[in-house]
Order: C-alpha cells, then sequence, then structure tokens
C-alpha cells in the first residue's frame, strides 16, 4: 500500500514541500527498510526512531518490506524534522490511519523512542511555506505551536504524541487547533534587557544628535573616543530609539531567528528590534553566515536592528572585509558547491574604537604614548572602502565631570524615538510605491536623484565640499541621503543648507 505524506525541508530561509512516499510491502519474504531521497545522517536514523515510537505507542509495525521516498529527490534532507512525517506515513501505509486524513496537512516534529513529540527548529518558514501551497493544516510538537500560529490561514493542531495524534485522525479525541497570540505592538513598551535610555547618558549631546539621525535614516555610525567616554554606552542607547518593529518586519526577523533555534517558546515573534555585538575574535562564518549547511550569521540576525562592532580597530581585517558588499547590496550571499542561499542582511552597523592604541591620542588630559607609526597602523587596520561605506563619523569626547556628577537627567530614549518615527513615516509614505525601501539608506543613485532635491544655495555649497573634501561619488551620494535625512527630522520637504552643513561635519576630516 502507498502513502503520501507532506512535510518540508528548510534551505536558507525558504521552505521546499517535501512527499514522504511510503510503500509497503506485506507479501517480502525478507524484512527491509530503505530510505531514500538524499537524506542526511539525523534523515537516516529516522527509521529507527519511528519504528521504536510507533511500537511504544501500542500500533503495529510489521516486520515486512518497505520503500519511504522523499521527493524531490534533488535535494539534501537534513535534521529530525522528517520523523512524524515518516511515522505517519507507516501507518498510513499499513492501514492504521485514513488516508482521507493527509489530504491538504503538513506533519513536522522530532520522534522520541516514546512516542512524544519534541521541537524542531525552522518551524516558521516550514508553516509559511504550507500556507504558500494551500495546505489549510500543519501538525506540529506542541512546544512549537505558538511559533507556528504567527502565520495566518492555516490551522495549527498541537501534538504531543503519536498516540494522541492517531486518536486525533480518526476523531477519536479530536485536538482543538491552537489560538494564534496577540500580536499587537505598544510603542510606549519597556526597553530591551541591556539596552540604556538616553536620559541616563550625561552630555555628549552632539553624540546623541548623530545617533538620533543615524536611526531615523538607518545610517551607519562610527565612534571614536578614549577609554571609558560612554562609546559602547550609546551604542546600546542607540536600540532604545530605533522606531517600532512593523509586524512585517516582525515576522521576517523571526523567520531568521527560527533557523537558527533562538526563539522564546513562550513569546516566539521578535517584537524588538535585535542588537547584535559580537566579540572581536569572531571569525568570517560566525560574522557573514556559512557552514556545510549554511546559516545566518551575526549580520543577518542583525537584520532590521543594529550590529554594533565595539572596539573595531581589533577585528581581524579580513573579518571586516566581507561587509563591503551586505553593507551596499543589504543581503549576504553565501556560495558552496551544493549552490547559492541568499539571507538578508538590512542592519545598521554601529562601531566603537579608540584613535590609538593607548587609547589617548588627542585627549586634552592625558597624554598619549603612541608613537606616530603606531597610531598609523592602529588608524588604518580599517580600510578606506570600509570607512566609505560609514555615513557618519563623531568623536566621542571624555565626560566634564561637573555633567557627570549632575543631577539633572537628559532627554529619554522615549521621547528621541518619536522624533525617530515620525521622521520614518515621512520615508515610508515617500517610498510607496518602491517596494524592498524601508528607510533613506536604502536608495539607490536613482531613487536619490528623485528624492534628494535641493535648492541652489544647497548646491552650491554641496558641489564646493565635494572638491575641497575630496568625496568620491559613493560618499557624495551618502552625504545627500544623510540630508535627506536630516530634512526629514526637521519637517523639510526639500534639502536645505543647514542639512547639507550638518550631513558634511559627520564626514571624516581630510588628512
Amino acid at each position: 500500500m502507498l502513502a503520501i505524506v507532506n512535510t518540508c525541508a528548510v534551505i536558507g530561509l525558504d521552505g521546499q514541500i517535501v512527499e514522504v512516499q511510503t510503500d509497503f510491502n506485506p507479501r517480502a519474504a525478507l524484512p527491509s527498510f530503505n530510505l531514500v531521497g538524499l537524506p542526511g545522517l539525523a534523515v537516516r536514523e529516522s527509521k529507527d526512531r519511528a519504528r521504536s515510537a510507533i511500537r511504544n505507542s501500542g500500533l503495529r509495525f510489521p516486520n515486512k518490506a518497505y520503500v519511504v521516498n522523499l521527493s524531490p529527490a534533488d535535494i539534501h534532507k537534513h535534521g529530525p524534522s522528517y520523523d512524524l512525517a515518516i511515522a505517519i506515513g507507516l501507518l498510513a501505509a499499513t492501514d492504521q490511519i485514513p488516508l482521507h486524513a493527509l489530504d491538504n496537512a503538513m506533519f513536522i516534529g522530532e520522534l522520541s523512542l516514546d512516542g512524544s513529540i519534541r521541537h524542531v527548529q525552522g518551524v516558521l518558514p516550514m508553516v509559511y511555506t504550507a500556507m504558500q501551497q494551500g495546505l489549510d493544516t500543519v501538525y506540529v510538537p506542541e512546544s512549537d505551536a505558538a511559533e507556528a500560529a504567527l502565520i495566518e490561514d492555516v490551522s495549527i493542531i498541537p501534538v504531543q504524541s503519536i498516540g494522541q495524534l492517531v486518536e486525533h485522525l480518526y476523531q477519536l479525541n479530536p485536538i482543538e487547533p491552537f489560538l494564534p497570540l496577540a500580536n499587537g505592538q505598544d510603542a510606549d513598551s519597556p526597553l530591551a534587557d541591556g539596552i540604556e535610555d538616553f536620559a541616563d547618558i550625561r552630555g555628549q549631546e552632539h553624540v546623541k544628535r548623530a545617533l538620533e539621525v543615524a536611526a531615523a535614516g538607518n545610517h551607519n555610525i562610527l565612534m571614536s573616543g578614549p577609554p571609558g567616554a560612554g562609546k559602547s554606552l550609546q551604542a546600546r542607547a542607540l536600540a532604545g530609539i530605533l522606531p517600532t518593529l512593523t509586524m512585517l518586519e516582525s515576522l521576517e526577523v523571526t523567520r531568521i531567528y527560527s533557523i537558527v533555534d533562538m526563539l522564546s517558546q513562550d513569546e516566539p515573534l521578535v517584537r524588538q528590534r535585535p542588537f547584535r555585538a559580537p566579540h572581536h575574535t569572531i571569525s568570517q562564518v560566525g560574522l557573514v553566515g556559512g557552514g556545510s549547511i549554511p546559516k545566518p550569521g551575526e549580520i543577518s540576525l542583525a537584520h532590521r536592528g543594529v550590529l554594533f562592532l565595539d572596539e573595531i580597530n581589533e577585528h581581524s581585517s579580513k573579518v571586516l572585509e566581507v561587509l563591503r558588499q551586505p553593507i551596499e547590496d543589504k543581503i549576504v550571499t553565501i556560495s558552496r558547491a551544493k549552490g547559492s542561499i541568499t539571507f538578508p542582511a538590512n542592519f545598521l552597523l554601529v562601531g566603537a574604537r579608540n584613535p590609538c592604541p593607548c587609547g589617548f591620542y588627542g585627549d586634552p588630559l592625558q597624554a598619549c604614548s603612541c608613537t606616530p607609526n603606531q597610531i598609523q597602523r592602529y588608524q588604518s587596520r580599517i580600510s578606506g572602502p570600509i570607512l566609505d561605506r560609514i555615513d557618519i563619523h563623531v568623536d566621542v569626547p571624555r565626560v566634564d565631570f561637573d555633567k557627570l556628577m549632575g543631577e539633572a537627567r537628559a532627554e529619554r530614549s522615549r521621547d528621541i524615538r518619536q522624533r525617530v518615527e515620525v521622521a520614518r513615516s515621512r520615508q515610508t509614505e515617500r517610498f510607496q510605491d518602491h517596494p524592498g525601501l524601508f528607510a533613506n539608506a536604502d536608495m539607490s543613485v536613482s531613487e536619490i536623484d528623485q528624492f534628494c532635491s535641493l535648492n541652489d544655495e544647497a548646491r552650491g555649497i554641496l558641489t564646493l565640499s565635494v572638491k575641497k573634501l575630496r568625496l568620491s561619488a559613493r560618499s557624495y551620494h551618502r552625504v545627500l541621503k544623510l540630508s535627506r535625512t536630516i530634512a526629514d527630522l526637521d519637517a523639510s520637504a526639500e534639502i536645505q543648507v543647514p542639512h547639507i552643513a550638518e550631513a558634511l561635519q559627520y564626514r571624516p576630516p581630510v588628512e
């Protein structure tokens, strides 16, 4: 008897329907179990888990001949998420489950030997694929039901064990579909753990202004200053003034975190913008992603959020250079012999560095102990092309003692975020006919020409500045995008001289 059960493979961030085709031959002289269709090691072990789970659930496993084909056979299958579909296929082929109960359904889950069904990673993209392919019911482990229910228009059945599932399929003890959680977003929600409030940061108003501009247009920023000046503190506060994630962005980020199994079972939807701060010893694979089975790296985990590289000069130059393409294209493509996989990587890069090895070059209170050659070598660890891709360069001086000990609190992150969200709303309205554009930093050259209009005086100032500062074509366009963001914060339809002047102040000095 032949039975066909639907499950799903995950390739990158996308799902691919896999048919588990099970053929049972009760007349075979010798017992056998053949699993074909490019199964990986964990998938080949599924037949042993399925056999024990079926028997320990009080169901029959005739010792005859089985052939299980995972179709399409040209896709490599990895992981234990195929266990449940294989077990259901075996039960259906041996006439222990009604075949009509398998129509328009998908089965996802790992099996324990006692028949219970365990958590698997990547449930969200699998359920999303089921919805796209017109399947109306998905059976998932009970622990993954909240994550699966983030996809609408699909009935999610949370399952604890094979025995419970068989009773449900026979309508003996039906399982109630999982009701989706409320997905409302609160713009005034408290800051996430580890995120600082600007109200607690004394002084350095020009740095806060630069961070506000960066948040309003999703512009990359590099902060330079002596040790203890508050660069890391300000970077962590930046995440608190970014606009609230839209539902579309939340689902986009949640899919990435589902693939790497970093979602909370109690609160699976990612509601806060990611803040990733990898250590400077991170490898290229850890930063951009990769592996024999490619997985997202830190730049994809920071998608729609902040990638903070503290002590950026201490990162390997080879690691930093791999950021060139993701910063420009907002995606990262990982190529392997078996094919290429593309992950999203639209992040706000925040770098922090000391001006020299000792950290006190240019400090008015403490003398620098580094030689000019040491300073030059240290600063050259970040290449010109990387610096050219950073829109905002800002110095972070040490805070005066009087300000540090003052009792007056600064402006709250909540108030700054309101201005940022107003500026972002202008950008959303501006780019409503341009899918894929979310912020000014995402604009290409054609969109810059269309949306970054200058008056004559501003154009003259920019022309003179380009020649004096020897700006590259990329830097010129980044100044225009930055000016557009400053104009949005100023509620100005046209870029004016003050907007150009402020944007040029954020360029690194010409040596």
